[in-house]
């Protein structure tokens, strides 16, 4: 019905790019008596893209905010704190003003497609409601790319409001995706130390059971070997000393027989690939040590995580002829491409697993199983798998103590790595403890020490290797089963 009743609604604003803030889709209240109906906010609109390799995006995103009194419509994030949007790692902060919306419950994002490599991994959104002062966290840790995941460059996501249990639930969820990836080190009969970043040194277990983190690499009373392993419950069996397990007993650190309840221990990872070791009899209770290597409880360590957190490393991984993954994250590995050049966005599948061949101590090189006899290389600038096993197909395997992964260096060109690019693919760089040099290998068959110290021929018919089944769905609670082990003796690894 026509009321006759006119409304008048103040402008005066640019709508332009290059002009106040470059928006050029704006919301104005109607005023009732010369006050607005509902007053305008300027939303914090706080963007977290991913941090897998290739996860920014060139394309435009849209984002429509929906609240218990309406939406703001398709709103372009067009310009943040950050010189360049939605690169790989980086969270960009948005100012998004519109009419009052009440509680938040859900938006929808995505993108138009546009641009080179415009698939985009979204990590998060959170979005601050400056006048209600609460902060809505939008979870989504997926894919928005044509060639990705679903397929789907549009996501609707719902609102979780309580900060404090979204970050729970994302730890949570972070936890789970890391074991998964590194579940495969504790499968039965693997041989592992365990390296604490407090102390700079290995957890060993003497002959009279006492234990401490002061250990050098190669000592023997380093080494433990998993006898049980039960989802992510193990006992750790001392590998020297054969009848001494390593213990939590009445919360005491300490070499115990193999078999008794104080040496079940449950491995807890955080999402910065670090394990803990907790008690199964008594939850909470974790293998601790102070800054000197000694054991400690947790009220006297003092060092927050670090005292308490060790970086796993297995025994053996690459003998000759093993068969390994060089992930590149979570859930991306280096991988051939059918052109020849490799790139760190492959999936951890077939396609990306390498055959090792021993050079000498240290030194390999690394064969794609998929495509028999084209080994990775640095040459001329350039890092590809187009080699043919010469000199410029050896790398010198480099061990970071730090996170367990692995960086390669040309022997002919010493000082030169096999990296990686923002957008994945592998590149020739120099060594800076950056992300782009760390590769984590991951066994999916154990290989075996060659008594000529040399490598072995590749034979024309290689045995075939097994899918492993998906770890995305190994929980904690589950059997670590997400790939096929064929190992050799444990006296056989190095």
């Amino acid at each position: 019905m026509n009321s006759g009743k006119q409304f008048y609604i103040p402008v005066q604003r640019w709508m332009a790019r290059d002009q106040e803030d470059g928006e050029i889709c704006r919301e104005f209240p109607i005023l009732n008596k010369g006050q607005p109906i509902l007053p305008v906010t300027v939303y914090e609109v706080h963007v977290a893209t991913g941090e897998l390799w290739n996860s920014g995006t060139v394309a435009n995103v849209y984002i429509s905010i929906y609240g218990e009194k309406g939406d703001t419509g398709s709103r372009q994030l067009f310009r943040s704190k950050n010189s360049f949007n939605f690169l790989r790692g980086q969270t960009d902060t948005f100012f998004l003003e519109a009419v009052h919306l009440g509680d938040l419950y859900k938006i929808i994002v995505g993108h138009d497609g546009l641009g080179p490599g415009n698939g985009w991994f979204l990590d998060d959104i959170v979005i601050r409601d400056p006048t209600t002062n609460r902060e809505y966290a939008f979870f989504c840790h997926r894919w928005l790319d044509q060639e990705e995941d679903d397929g789907k460059i549009v996501r609707e996501l719902y609102a979780r409001d309580n900060s404090i249990i979204f970050a729970r639930q994302k730890l949570e969820h972070n936890r789970k995706e890391t074991w998964a990836a590194e579940s495969w080190k504790f499968m039965k009969g693997n041989t592992l130390q365990f390296y604490n970043r407090l102390t700079g040194g290995f957890v060993r277990l003497h002959p009279d059971g006492t234990i401490d983190a002061t250990g050098e690499k190669m000592d023997k009373y380093g080494f433990f070997d998993v006898i049980v392993s039960k989802g992510n419950i193990c006992i750790f069996q001392s590998h020297e000393i054969r009848h001494l397990s390593l213990a939590l007993d009445n919360g005491c650190v300490t070499g115990m027989a193999s078999g008794r309840a104080s040496t079940e221990l449950r491995v807890v990872y955080q999402p910065n690939r670090c394990a803990l070791l907790e008690s199964v009899l008594v939850p909470g209770h974790t293998v601790i040590f102070d800054r000197h290597g000694k054991i400690a409880s947790e009220s006297a360590a003092g060092y927050a995580d670090l005292s308490k957190e060790f970086v796993v490393f297995v025994k053996g991984m690459f003998l000759n002829n093993a068969v390994i993954l060089l992930a590149t994250s979570l859930c991306q590995a280096l991988c051939l491409q059918p052109d020849g050049s490799c790139t760190g966005v492959g999936n951890q599948s077939e396609k990306s697993y390498w055959r090792v061949h021993k050079i000498s101590s240290g030194i390999c090189m690394f064969e794609s199983v998929k495509n028999a006899r084209m080994y990775l290389r640095i040459k001329d600038g350039q890092c590809d798998g187009t080699g043919t096993g010469d000199i410029d197909c050896h790398f010198k395997i480099k061990k970071n103590l730090e996170n367990a992964s692995v960086s390669l260096e040309s022997t002919k060109s010493p000082g030169l790595f096999v990296g990686l690019q923002a957008d994945g693919q592998a590149k020739p760089v120099i060594y800076t403890k950056n992300g782009n040099v760390f590769f984590y290998p991951r066994v999916i068959k154990f290989g075996r020490e060659n008594s000529m110290g040399m490598s072995e021929i590749p034979s024309q018919e290689e045995e075939k290797i097994q899918e492993p089944k998906n770890q995305q769905e190994i929980t904690p609670e589950s059997e670590a089963r997400g790939l096929l082990l064929s190992s050799t003796t444990n006296s056989n690894r190095k």
